[in-house]
């Protein structure tokens, strides 16, 4: 009865597919042979239409759009065969030349995730449905494909698929679906289309396989797995066998004793359905169940007002079901999880952990590193792991090799990662090895795998990281120790350990060490003391403990020659030691004190400048006329001259001074009488126009609700006003309090304080925005003189593997033009050009990729790059470490005797006027030897006037004479 059923509906199933000319009933034929297979499914949706609301609308999508192309096909028939055919053709050429630049790009890197999502799209489009097929399989193979991936291509087959073979096809291609990731919406689609087979032999029991392996996988789901319960009953349900009412029982009991959303209407409809009264025992774990349901929903409700991927609500609810310690739910929420969170490497880590150590099941452990390596390809960590697992569960040599070198091309984002690949790699060899034998074929194997991997580090690793990632040679020192320990092949040990000495590890008291506990193990005392001999001569960095150590030798085995050999040459080393360490610690503080008065040199040119500016700016317009108004006013006397008038810098704003040379100089250029204050006056004013200026106060109380903004362009007019309606964004503003000078210019810097400290903190969100040409800076408001260690800074400093470093940008370069180079290697989440403080490029800049793996990617294409003639370095992001200012107490004295006697420390302007030496050197008279100030002689101590010996006063004639003397 259930295959009639399912052939019966076909008739009125093919009346939507018909388009909008009634009279096409063979065009409506021709469709249905075409999609047979999608009418087989729809008749199964008819057939069981109580199976969830979910699968109707999907099926009357899949209708509607099919109706859909169908009428766009009869539209664009009914119209004009070339009104856009040149369109069409432009439209075609354009996506052929995109899908030849993809498969290139695949071809040089097959791991570009976003490339292969591209090209699927653009052969869709295109309808090249072999070529579609293909694409698919191969990124299939490469990584796990996601629930909306895997409905396309499923539906794709789906209408594709006329006979047997093809829907065996389609089985195999559901069977890949369900093991990347759970997806109760792929199982839904795999039992309705498992349903349209159920004509075909073992058609029944295909079925139920479907549905039980669905419960298994989502049955436990609280908000998805009702769908598939509920599919699964309405199927028996319309199956008429003589047991079929014992078994929809067994499946309402089954439900019923599991916490699922909805349980009280499930639990309603079995009361409903069923002719005898509910079993105690059901009742009793129904309420069983409703009870553990009241202990999930806080977790469920969580995941439900989280946005994606809400990982830290899937952490907390990963650890509520380990203390629970259900397997199976355990497992469940892991899955759920990683559906959202699958490029996160340490939740996979931390999910094959738990199988290896708890569950230990093949099959599922094996499935879970395969899918981890698949999805997080860029982490060694996944790859050792799944190495481990796969020989701890027995896997064949080969395929664990297999696995090796697809770890080698995965594309990691560190030389150090290659090197612990590899290491993992020589361990598991090793293990394979019987060293009981002389000679095999897996210690072949071994010694060969170790000379490749050297050979790898050497060429492969340091040609693209520019170091191997082994510098002290861990990969040849476990190699000398298994030919020392295991096959007794010291004179192989020792040329590896010659090898390794040559590279650059001589100077290293470890290394040596290591070397000579190996000789003590497995050698000779003669290889020994030669061993420390040389570590005497070539250690630098602990020379006294390797000393130590020969001493040690020599006093337990050797005998008076060797004794006083051992010490003369550590006497002799430890000596050189010291006079280098001497020599190096004066070297050092000469270099120290040099950097010192450059810095106070530059210091002091900056001061000069500055004053230099400050007086060409104030003297400028009024040094001519003031020059003739003396003349006039004190006549062209020559031999007395008069003493010159006090000028207060500044005590008289641009306004006032203009006003004052009209005055002086009248309409038509003519001098008139001008009374000048004396200078007692004039300094009254002065101080009078400094008070006027208005003092900004800050209260240290409102640090909280108060930030400093600074970097602002000095020409900004009212900064209150300016500046108001951008920090209002945020919140409140009580008060903008911008920093004038003495003359009434503005700083660039001020204080804006906020009502509530959100506001404040919300506002430093502003931090680096652009205002008049200039990036403005927003921090914190913080006393320096109480945190003088307190820096702000407000980007990682650490290594961020999903961000890259770019240097050598043309300095005409927009954040636009960058973007769209690197839009083309993954999702670009942020890019940061970085400028300096005028907002004018300095030709770097950090690009932020959605994970890793895009940001590796993009870094192997993007290097080297040229824009606009100018070559580009492309890196992970790993700045240096920030390092702290050296405070004055730690500086230490040449010789390392005592702290540095702290240098003079001036005021905010620098040294006064007072200590420059301005006395030329051929009058100074030669005084005592004795420490020399920078500018000057140093300070003698006061001595009494009476004994001062006053220097003869000097004319200019006597001074004229001085320097005209030969």
């Amino acid at each position: 009865m259930a295959t009639a059923a399912a052939a019966s509906p076909s008739e009125p199933e093919a009346e939507p597919k018909t388009g909008p000319n009634a009279e096409g009933e063979e065009d409506e034929v021709k469709a249905a042979r075409t999609r047979g297979q999608v009418l087989t499914r729809t008749v199964a949706a008819a057939t069981y239409k109580t199976m969830g609301p979910g699968w109707d609308q999907q099926e009357e999508g899949v209708s509607e759009s099919d109706g859909d192309e169908e009428y766009a096909m009869a539209s664009s028939a009914e119209s004009s065969p070339g009104e856009y055919e040149w369109e069409y053709d432009e439209e075609e050429e354009k996506n052929q030349l995109e899908i030849e630049r993809l498969e290139e790009q695949l071809s040089i890197n097959i791991y570009d995730y976003n490339c292969h999502v591209d090209l699927i799209r653009l052969l869709r489009l295109e309808g090249e449905l072999s070529k579609v097929r293909t694409a698919r399989q191969k990124m299939s193979e490469i990584f796990p494909l996601t629930e909306e991936l895997w409905l396309e291509w499923l539906h794709d087959e789906i209408s594709m698929a006329l006979d047997g073979l093809d829907r065996e096809h389609v089985y195999d291609l559901f069977e890949k679906a369900v093991k990347d990731y759970i997806c109760p919406n792929i199982w839904l689609e795999y039992g309705q289309y498992s349903v349209g087979g159920i004509g075909q032999k073992g058609g029944l029991e295909k079925v139920r396989s479907v549905f039980e392996r669905a419960l298994s996988s989502v049955g436990l789901h609280m908000t998805k797995g009702l769908a598939i319960w509920e599919a699964y009953r309405e199927f028996e349900s319309a199956i008429v066998e003589a047991a079929r009412l014992e078994k929809v029982h067994s499946l309402f009991r089954r439900q019923l004793a599991i916490p699922l959303y909805d349980m009280e209407a499930t639990f309603a409809e079995y009361e409903e359905w069923s002719e005898e009264p509910v079993p105690e025992s059901v009742i009793q774990n129904y309420n069983k169940a409703l009870q553990q349901l009241e202990k999930y929903k806080p977790y469920e409700e969580a995941l439900l007002q989280a946005e994606a991927p809400r990982l830290a609500e899937y952490q907390a609810y990963i650890d509520f079901e380990m203390k629970i310690g259900d397997p199976a739910r355990i497992q469940l929420i892991f899955e759920r999880a990683l559906v959202e969170n699958c490029l996160v490497p340490d939740l996979w880590i931390r999910y094959s952990q738990y199988l290896d150590r708890q569950l230990k099941v093949k099959d599922l452990v094996l499935s879970v590193h395969n899918r981890a390596v698949r999805n997080c390809p860029w982490t060694v960590a996944l790859w050792s792991r799944y190495l481990l697992a796969m020989e701890r569960h027995g896997v064949e040599h080969r395929v664990i090799a297999v696995t090796f070198e697809k770890a080698l091309s995965a594309g990691f984002i560190q030389a150090t990662d290659y090197v612990e690949i590899w290491q993992a790699y020589l361990d598991y060899l090793r293990r394979r090895v019987d060293f009981k034998q002389d000679s095999s074929k897996e210690l072949e194997e071994l010694r060969s795998t170790f000379s490749r991997a050297l050979e790898y580090l050497k060429q492969e690793v340091e040609e693209r990281f520019n170091e191997s990632g082994d510098p002290s040679c861990m990969i040849m020192q476990n190699w000398a120790r298994i030919e020392a320990r295991l096959c007794n092949n010291m004179q192989k040990a020792r040329e590896l350990w010659d090898s390794i000495m040559t590279k650059g590890n001589a100077k290293y008291a470890n290394m040596w060490l290591e070397y000579y506990n190996l000789e003590r193990a497995h050698g000779d005392t003669q290889h020994c003391r030669k061993a420390l001999h040389r570590a005497v001569q070539c250690t630098s960095d602990y020379p006294e403990h390797v000393c130590e150590v020969l001493l040690t030798m020599e006093r337990t085995e050797g005998t008076l020659e060797d004794w006083d050999i051992a010490i003369q040459k550590t006497e002799t080393r430890l000596a050189r030691v010291n006079e280098q360490r001497i020599k190096a610690a004066e070297k050092e503080a000469a270099l120290a004190q040099q950097e010192e008065e450059k810095a106070e040199q530059r210091k002091r040119a900056r001061a000069e400048k500055k004053a230099l500016k400050k007086k060409k700016k104030t003297r400028g317009m009024d040094k001519h006329k003031a020059d003739e108004d003396d003349e006039k006013e004190w006549g062209d006397d020559e031999e007395e001259p008069p003493p010159k008038r006090r000028r207060v810098e500044n005590s008289i704003p641009p306004p006032v001074e203009a006003q004052d040379l009209e005055a002086e100089t009248g309409l038509f250029g003519k001098s008139v009488p001008l009374d000048v204050d004396p200078p007692s006056k004039q300094k009254e004013r002065a101080a009078a126009l400094k008070r006027d200026v208005p003092k900004v106060l800050h209260d240290s109380t409102k640090d909280s609700v108060t930030v400093f903004v600074s970097n602002l362009p000095y020409s900004m007019g009212e900064p209150d006003t300016k500046l108001r309606p951008l920090f209002e964004a945020c919140g409140e503003v009580v008060d903008i309090r911008p920093i004038f000078s003495n003359r009434g210019d503005f700083r660039g810097y001020c204080y804006v304080e906020f009502k509530e400290e959100k506001s404040a903190l919300q506002a430093l969100e502003l931090d680096r925005n652009n205002v008049e040409g200039r990036p403005m800076f927003v921090s914190p408001c913080v006393d320096k003189s109480k945190n003088p260690d307190f820096k702000v800074f407000r980007y990682s400093t650490a290594l961020e593997k999903h961000k890259l470093f770019v240097s050598g940008l043309p300095f005409s370069c927009t954040k636009e033009e960058l973007e769209e180079i690197c839009r083309a290697h993954g999702t670009v989440r942020d890019i940061r050009l970085v400028t300096n403080r005028a907002g004018r490029p300095k030709g770097l800049a950090y690009v932020e990729y959605e994970n890793e793996s895009q940001a590796s990617q993009a870094v192997m294409k993007m290097d080297g790059m040229t824009i606009k003639e100018n070559v580009i370095k492309v890196a992970i992001s790993n700045p240096p470490q920030r390092k702290a200012p050296e405070k004055p107490e730690a500086r230490k004295a040449p010789g390392g005797t005592g702290p540095m006697v702290p240098r003079q420390i001036y005021g905010a302007r620098g040294k006064g006027r007072t200590q420059l030496a301005l006395l030329p050197r051929a009058l100074r008279r030669p005084g005592a030897p004795g420490a020399q100030a920078e500018n000057g002689p140093a300070p003698q101590p006061a001595v009494p006037t009476s004994a001062a010996t006053e220097a003869p006063k000097m004319s200019n004639a006597d001074f004229a004479k001085l320097l005209l003397r030969k």
